[in-house]
């Protein structure tokens, strides 16, 4: 190996040595982000603790301890972040390279080069943002009119979601 790749493989080795303990704490785990409807119309938003027998205890977004009952609930909404920044980016880079595969070669076409490449990854920039806001979208779940076991197996599901998921 010469004297660049040593210096390299150094560099990297530190600067891993550097960043890896960071990245080995152990994250908490959150909630899911629900943000429910009451049969009243009240909204209420926050990250979902746990999941009782009839109730859901939420952090609302004040820091408050927020118990609900499931009956009073209409609606439950599922929060997923955003995944628009991520869609954007992988679009643009996946349509700049086919864009910059299938750009025509030559000096005489150069800027039909660019333009081929600038289309093709605003095209693929665009694919990306519409997939980005798809898979970004939470899930709905209609509580009222459900049966009573219908609104066993949603809590049972709910509290998979939940920061705290056996807590009696």
């Amino acid at each position: 190996m010469n004297h660049k790749g040593r210096k390299f493989l150094s560099v990297f080795l530190v600067l891993s040595l550097i960043t890896l303990p960071v990245n080995l704490h152990a994250k908490e785990k959150r909630g899911a982000k629900l943000i429910i409807t009451k049969l009243e119309g009240q909204q209420v938003e926050g990250e979902l603790i746990t999941v009782n027998t009839n109730s859901l205890l939420l952090l609302d977004i004040e820091g408050k301890d927020v118990s609900i009952d499931v009956a009073d609930v209409e609606i439950i909404r599922i929060g997923k972040k955003s995944k628009i920044l991520l869609g954007f980016g992988i679009g643009a880079l996946t349509g700049f390279i086919v864009g910059a595969a299938a750009s025509p070669r030559g000096l005489n076409k150069i800027g039909q080069a660019y333009l081929t490449l600038a289309f093709v990854t605003f095209a693929g920039a665009f694919v990306g943002v519409a997939l980005g806001v798809k898979l970004g979208k939470g899930e709905i779940i209609q509580i009222e009119g459900m049966t009573d076991s219908e609104i066993q197996e949603t809590l049972d599901y709910l509290s998979k979601k939940a920061r705290i998921r056996d807590y009696k």
